[in-house]
Order: C-alpha cells, then sequence, then structure tokens
C-alpha cells in the first residue's frame, strides 16, 4: 500500500524526459476516509477534475507538440494520483515520439486508468486534449453563488472545526441556496506547502448560518491534507453537522507545477460542471 510519505513530494526528484509510467504513484483513499467517518461505500458521487498546461511531446519528425489537457477522475476510483508523480509522469512525454496526438491521449487514458483503479477492477477515467488552435476557446469564469465573503466575521480557528457548523432554526424553513468563498487554504499532508482555493457549497435543507459557515471554511487555513481529502472532509462535516437533504461541495483549487486539482463530491448523481478555470488559476 503506498503512503505520501513514499512519494516523490519533498524530494530532490529526477527529471525524466522519456515516456515512463511507472512515475504514477496511487495513495487509496480508504485511510483518510476512515478518519473521517466513511467505511465502505462513500455517501457521496463526483470526481476529480484536474487540468494540465504542460503537457508537450514530439512528433515523429522530432518538432515538439503542445496541448492542454483535462482529466476526470471518479471518487469511486481505490485511489487518488499524487500530484507530483502526475507532474513527472507528464514531463517524462517531453522527449519521447509518438505518431499523433490520438496516441497521447491512449497512453493518458491507459496509465491513469490503471494507477487510479488498481487494486480494483480497472474501468475508465475521462481525458481531453486541447489542441493549441483551440485554445482561445477555453473560458474564464468564476464560481456561480452568494459570496460569503462579503462578511465581516472575526476568525480565530485555523484547524478543521466543524462545530461551528449550525443551521437557523427550523422554524425558517427548508431553503435551496449556492454559497461561494475564495478564501479556502489549507497546505500539502507532505510538503506543508500553501494549497489556494476556491469553494462553491449548493444545498437544500434548513438553512446553514452564512457566519459560521465561512468561519469553518476559514478553519482549514493551517490544516494538512490533500485537496480531495479537504473536500471531502468539508462535505461530510456539513453532512453530519447541518443535515441537509441534498450537498454538492465543488473545489476549484490554483495549480501547482502545471496542474490544478478541482474535486467534487455531491449526495446524488448529477452531471459534471465543465472544467473551466477561474481567474486565479
Amino acid at each position: 500500500m503506498n503512503t505520501p510519505e513514499q512519494s516523490q513530494l519533498g524530494k530532490s526528484s529526477a527529471y525524466v524526459d522519456q515516456y515512463d509510467a511507472s512515475l504514477l504513484f496511487p495513495i487509496p483513499r480508504a485511510g483518510k476516509r476512515a478518519e473521517i467517518g466513511i467505511s465502505g461505500a462513500a455517501p457521496f458521487f463526483g470526481a476529480d477534475m484536474w487540468t494540465a498546461f504542460e503537457l508537450s511531446w514530439l512528433n515523429l519528425r522530432g518538432k515538439p507538440q503542445v496541448a492542454l489537457a483535462h482529466f476526470t477522475i471518479p471518487a469511486e476510483t481505490p485511489n487518488i494520483i499524487e500530484s507530483k508523480s502526475f507532474k513527472l509522469y507528464l514531463n517524462s512525454f517531453n522527449n519521447t515520439r509518438f505518431a499523433d496526438a490520438s496516441e497521447v491521449l491512449a497512453r493518458l487514458r491507459t496509465d491513469i486508468a490503471e494507477a487510479a483503479w488498481r487494486g480494483g477492477p480497472v474501468q475508465s477515467v475521462g481525458v481531453r486534449l486541447i489542441a493549441a488552435e483551440q485554445f482561445d476557446r477555453e473560458p474564464v469564469y468564476e464560481l456561480d453563488g452568494l459570496s460569503l465573503d462579503r462578511l465581516d466575521v472575526e476568525c480565530t480557528h485555523y484547524q478543521p472545526a466543524p462545530e461551528l457548523l449550525v443551521t437557523v432554526p427550523a422554524a425558517e424553513g427548508m431553503v435551496t441556496e449556492v454559497l461561494v468563498s475564495n478564501l479556502l487554504k489549507s497546505n500539502c499532508l507532505v510538503t506543508g506547502q500553501p494549497d489556494w482555493g476556491s469553494v462553491q457549497i449548493s444545498y437544500t435543507g434548513l438553512q446553514i448560518q452564512q457566519e459560521g459557515l465561512l468561519q469553518y471554511l476559514v478553519s482549514f487555513r493551517n490544516h494538512n491534507e490533500f485537496h480531495e481529502q479537504c473536500v471531502e472532509r468539508i462535505f461530510m462535516d456539513i453532512w453530519a453537522r447541518c443535515k441537509p437533504a441534498k450537498l454538492t461541495v465543488y473545489a476549484r483549487y490554483t495549480r501547482r507545477g502545471g496542474l490544478d486539482i478541482n474535486p467534487l463530491r455531491t449526495s446524488h448523481p448529477q452531471a459534471l460542471p465543465g472544467n473551466t478555470r477561474t481567474a486565479r488559476q
């Protein structure tokens, strides 16, 4: 079983520029999920949506080619892929010759599916390449919703404090709201380096007290955990303490090493949003 400490995070790494699928380092989801009360099947659906901004390879004549890549890794895969290993893997394409983009796409799909589903039956992952002539079609949008950041609140917790999550009196009735914040920050589980993100919380249920929700999101500021794990912790804390009928938590983290990670977890099946970057990404 791979652990984060066994990965290349925080270590000096050799630069490999010839294709090498073995560089991908999967880490089981089960351990961190157990910490937040998940044993067996998780009470959510969703996916981890990645964008690779630094993807290049050589054509058969040795001329460099470039593309963007969108990856969609289902939340039910047994593993996350450690981000530095993902970067090293993508770098291994740099001086490798491929017949065309379709060959690159096939390699990406096969390798990432094998790593993400390792330990269980291998199923598919989503991979889409954006060619250079399509770059200007890539839009920039901010997350929709009512901004929590407008609230003038005092913040004193910088480790996750789920006790801050409360609902307003039941007499207020059920509501459907979409709330957003740009104040999400956590740190890498291994290196402690900062991870910056924006988060969107959509729910139907008793109204969540917005001041407490913002203070709760800020409480992740000194917390060490991977992006995917933070989003699942946020989902489970709101789910347990506020008991909404429906809940979706979606975060978009700024890129590091040419990669961004954008996890979404939802209580009910729904179409995934387009993997559209925000201005900070």
